[in-house]
C-alpha cells in the first residue's frame, strides 16, 4: 500500500537566512512521521538576494524539495496559489518561510485533517508578543470589522498556516478571480475547520516584508474583496446627507420669510462645503476601490508568471 503524499507550501521572498533554519526543520517531521511521503513546494517570489540558488542546490540533493519561481515578485497571495496548483499531496500544508509557523505543529494539524471529521486544521495566534502595539490594535480592528462587514468568519489571529484536505485545495484553486485575499477564500470555500492556538513566534532571521502600509493596504484588499458593506454605507451616507440638506434648505427659506434675507456666516458656508466636498472624495474613492477591482478581473491577466521551475506539468502562466 502506497503512502500518502503530504505536500508543504512555502512563498519565499529574500529568504536566504531562514531557508537554513527551515529546511532542517521541515526534515525533522518527515522524519518524524514516516509513514507518509513528503514534498516541500518552494514558491520564489521574485527574491533579490540567493534564495533561488539555494532552493535549487536543495532540489538537487533532495528529490522532495520543488521549486516554482516566478519572472518578478507578485505578492504572496500569488505565491500560495501557485504552491497550491503545483502540489500533488493528498495533504496540503501552507506555511511562512519565516519560522513563525512553527513546523512541529505539523503532526498534530495534519492528525486532525486525518481524523476524517475536519477537512482543514489552521492555526491562529492568541498572543502578539514581540509586535507593536499600534499594529496589533489595527489587526484586532480589522478581524473585527470583517466579521461584521462579511459573510465569512475569519477569527482573530488567523494565520495562512494549515493543512487541508485534497477536497479542499480544489476548490480554493478553481476560484478565478485575480483580487484574492486567502484568509477569506479559507473561510468562503467552507469545510470543517479545527483551529489551533499557538503562542505567537519572532521571526527566526531576516526581517518582516510587511510594512503597516503593506499590511493596510492588504486589510482594503480583504473587506472590499469579500463585502459589499462599503459600498451600501457610502449610499446611505449619501441619502442622509441630501435628507440634512433638504430640512436646511426648509430652514433657510422659512427664516428669510419670517426675519428677512441677511448674507452672514460665510466662514460656516465655507466649512459646510469642505465637509460636503471631503465626503464627496470618500465615497467616490469607495466606488473607486470597486471598479478598480473589476477593471483587473475583466482584464484576465494570469496571476503569476513562472520563470523557471522543476515541477512536473507546471503551467507558466497561472
Amino acid at each position: 500500500m502506497s503512502k500518502k503524499l503530504i505536500s508543504i507550501v512555502v512563498p519565499c521572498y529574500n529568504e536566504e537566512p531562514t531557508l537554513p533554519i527551515l529546511y532542517p526543520e521541515l526534515n525533522k517531521v518527515a522524519e518524524q512521521m514516516s509513514d507518509y511521503d513528503f514534498e516541500y513546494v518552494f514558491v520564489n517570489d521574485g527574491s533579490k538576494d540567493n534564495t533561488l540558488a539555494m532552493l535549487k542546490d536543495m532540489a538537487a540533493k533532495d528529490t522532495r524539495v520543488k521549486y516554482v519561481s516566478f519572472s518578478r515578485n507578485f505578492g504572496k497571495e500569488a505565491g500560495l496559489l501557485a504552491g497550491l496548483k503545483n502540489a500533488k499531496g493528498d495533504l496540503v500544508a501552507t506555511m511562512d518561510a519565516d519560522m513563525q509557523d512553527p513546523p512541529a505543529l505539523l503532526p498534530e494539524l495534519i492528525s486532525y485533517v486525518e481524523s476524517g471529521e475536519y477537512d482543514n486544521a489552521a492555526t491562529r495566534r492568541v498572543t502578539r508578543k514581540g509586535e507593536p502595539v499600534i499594529r496589533s490594535f489595527f489587526a484586532r480592528t480589522f478581524y473585527k470589522l470583517m466579521r461584521r462587514m462579511t459573510d465569512i468568519d475569519i477569527v482573530d489571529g488567523a494565520r495562512d498556516y494549515r493543512v487541508m484536505s485534497r477536497a479542499m485545495v480544489d476548490s480554493i484553486i478553481a476560484l478565478p478571480e485575480v483580487n484574492r485575499f486567502s484568509k477569506g477564500i479559507f473561510a468562503w470555500v467552507g469545510y470543517e475547520t479545527k483551529w489551533v492556538e499557538f503562542e505567537n513566534v519572532e521571526r527566526s532571521a531576516g526581517e518582516t516584508k510587511w510594512s503597516f502600509w503593506k499590511l493596510f493596504r492588504y486589510s482594503i484588499e480583504g473587506i472590499v474583496s469579500f463585502s459589499n458593506t462599503p459600498i451600501h454605507m457610502a449610499s446611505y451616507m449619501g441619502i442622509g446627507l441630501t435628507g440634512l440638506s433638504a430640512l436646511a434648505l426648509i430652514f433657510v427659506v422659512v427664516r428669510a420669510l419670517i426675519f428677512g434675507d441677511e448674507v452672514a456666516g460665510w466662514p460656516s458656508l465655507v466649512c459646510i462645503i469642505t465637509f460636503l466636498g471631503g465626503v464627496q472624495l470618500f465615497v467616490m474613492g469607495i466606488m473607486g476601490q470597486y471598479i478598480s477591482k473589476t477593471y483587473l478581473e475583466v482584464k484576465q491577466r494570469p496571476h503569476y508568471i513562472i520563470k523557471d521551475t522543476n515541477c512536473e506539468d507546471s503551467q507558466l502562466n497561472g
